[in-house]
């Protein structure tokens, strides 16, 4: 009774690491301040140095197991130490003789093992903890987890080959190397559920291997991921490219690169595991894709834009798929793209192609002619729903999205297309006939908006729009409720209709830039700052050297006008002055002249009034 309720009460654990790939799928660890009070508290210590493990955290681990092995003796209870470590210290285990019977290492052969060279020091740690925790009398137990190269819940070391296939930006998904090594697996959750079982069960055996009963080489890995997720296609390069491209580090290669079948004995006889997948990730591809997209929040965001003619709906879409890096599709595009396929087919370019492909290829292609000459280059609907049907359930649109751009437009054509967000632009005629008559003639002739196009397209659209049954209400049926956006000015960033769409699709669900993508995007940035700077100061410098001529000719055109303001005045004061100058030399001038000259000689002590005497005598004379 006392060990039943020693089992199943509650343990206190400690993982280090919990931010790690597997380590927060494992538990969560407390703050490491003050780590030793906290590995004191706790009744079982996991430390996880499976995968890309720096050497601080392999420190750390050997620290911990030492520094609880010296305070064992003031140890309350028991405590598990356990090691999670990693499948590449059994990396150069001897290989099996050809000719043998197929017999795969186990845990009981877990002596012999040899590790990687660069993995010595995960081999030292794990004797370290088995030769510490080995003891019957001893509080502290160690036990070492050995576990494949892990996968599951966004993946770690095969994150690339999940990308480069959900991208879909690539033909093919290089695999770096042959890929002809077999690679032991485990799903994080079934890696977890390997530690739950070993905290409740502590089992003898010390040391224990974790993998699946997997025995897959990276070529049929990449290739399975490939088929679920991407193009379906796979090609071999140089193991130089990955760290040249840099779609690798040298220390996650040498992970990939383990050539090892293991055969996990305890896990199977002796734990009770609620396996997530048992039998690996080729088996299990379809639901380790949907973990992979949930756990990166990769979400298909699909989009239908409907409304009349030149309203603005391509233009949207094409600043929508910009936003949120989806795939912009129309009607006109898409049956272009697809007899452009139809004639690679038949003209024998894409390799490996049937004869019977040929001929129905040729035969498809010889149909869209006809239908397209008959019909004045238009298929006729079923054709049409056909190929967009294809489009969207491409692996390119069913992994990111897209905006549908004009379509469906009528209530039969939107029972076969999905969507999640319906946006109905719309405006008045006779702002959308305003609008058309302001375009440049190229643009017209290009969107096919001349006025013999336009008028009966709109016709047309007001027409469908009245119907019995129209498109919205098709979606209304489905409760997709359309959105409706009133387009009433001529913006043409579109910046309110953007608003509110993304107001209501929400935050991109895709990936974003790669860094050396985000490098390139702020130096581009950059040297757009830079050259706005640029422009801004001369134009500033432009407008300074204007506003100084300006001011200059004002000056001098001001001087201008001062010297003829003062010649004006000296003109006109010389004229005034003439008559009373003529006065002065005829009544003044003679007798003052005379009065002076006599002062001169006489040289009176008061000449002043010597003249003024003089010139009173003068005039009595007169």
């Amino acid at each position: 009774m006392g060990d039943k309720n020693q089992r199943t009460r509650s343990k206190r654990v400690f993982v280090n690491d919990a931010d790690g790939y597997s380590s927060r799928h494992i538990a969560e660890s407390p703050s490491r301040d003050e780590l030793l009070e906290r590995l004191l508290e706790c009744d079982v210590v996991v430390y996880n140095i499976s995968e890309n493990a720096t050497q601080e955290q392999i420190e750390e681990a050997t620290w911990a197991i030492t520094t609880l092995h010296s305070e064992m003796e003031s140890f309350k209870s028991r405590k598990m130490f356990i090691l999670v470590s990693t499948v590449m210290t059994w990396a150069l285990i001897k290989p099996q003789t050809r000719g043998e019977p197929e017999v795969l290492p186990t845990e009981e052969e877990y002596r012999q093992r040899r590790p990687h060279p660069k993995f010595m020091k995960h081999y030292n740690l794990e004797k370290l903890v088995l030769k510490l925790g080995r003891s019957r009398k001893s509080k502290l137990h160690g036990w070492v987890v050995a576990a494949g190269l892990q996968y599951g819940k966004g993946e770690n070391l095969f994150h690339y080959f999940f990308k480069v296939s959900w991208l879909m930006q690539l033909p093919e998904v290089p695999i770096f190397g042959q890929g002809e090594n077999y690679i032991p697996m485990i799903h994080v959750y079934d890696l977890a559920g390997v530690i739950q079982n070993l905290v409740h069960l502590k089992p003898k055996s010390k040391y224990i291997l974790a993998v699946d009963d997997s025995k897959n080489t990276l070529e049929d890995i990449v290739m399975r991921i490939s088929d679920v997720l991407g193009p379906g296609k796979m090609n071999k390069v140089a193991e130089q490219e990955a760290t040249a491209t840099k779609a690798f580090k040298p220390e996650e290669l040498e992970y990939l690169g383990i050539d090892l079948r293991l055969d996990a004995l305890i896990i199977k006889d002796s734990f009770e595991l609620s396996w997530v997948s048992e039998a690996g990730i080729f088996e299990n591809m379809e639901h380790i894709v949907e973990e992979y997209k949930d756990a990166r929040q990769l979400c298909p965001i699909r989009v239908c834009l409907v409304g009349p003619p030149a309203v603005g709906k391509t233009t949207v879409a094409e600043k929508l798929c910009a936003h949120y890096r989806l795939h912009h599709i129309t009607i006109k595009d898409v049956v272009e793209e697809k007899i452009t396929q139809l004639k690679e087919i038949v003209n024998g370019e894409p390799e490996h192609v049937s004869e019977e492909e040929v001929d129905a290829a040729r035969e498809q292609l010889e149909n869209f002619i006809k239908r397209i000459e008959m019909n004045t280059d238009q298929l006729v609907d079923h054709q049409v729903v056909d190929i967009l049907q294809e489009k969207l359930s491409s692996k390119l649109c069913m992994n990111q999205g897209f905006v549908l751009d004009g379509f469906p437009e009528t209530y039969e054509q939107a029972k076969l297309i999905f969507s999640e967000h319906v946006f109905a632009l719309n405006a008045s005629d006779d702002f959308l006939t305003k609008r058309v008559q302001g375009l440049q003639e190229d643009v017209v002739r290009k969107t096919c908006k001349t006025q013999g196009e336009f008028l009966p397209r709109l016709v047309r659209f007001r027409q469908l729009s009245g119907a019995d049954e129209t498109v919205l209400d098709y979606f209304d049926v489905l409760e997709i409720h359309p959105e409706h956006i009133e387009v009433s000015t001529d913006d043409p960033e579109y910046t309110d209709v953007l608003n509110k769409i993304t107001e209501m699709v929400g935050v991109p669900r895709n990936y974003g830039l790669s860094p050396e993508d985000q490098e390139e995007e702020n130096r581009r940035q950059e040297e757009e700052r830079k050259q706005k700077l640029t422009v801004e100061a001369a134009e500033r410098t432009r407008r300074n050297e204007a506003t100084l001529a300006e001011m200059a000719a004002q000056f001098e055109e001001w001087q201008k006008n001062l010297s003829e303001v003062r010649r004006q005045e000296e003109e006109q004061l010389e004229a005034r002055a003439l008559p009373l100058r003529n006065y002065l030399m005829k009544y003044v001038m003679p007798s003052l002249t005379t009065a002076m000259l006599e002062c001169s000689q006489i040289k009176p002590e008061d000449p002043v009034d010597f003249l003024a005497e003089h010139l009173l005598r003068g005039n009595q004379q007169d």
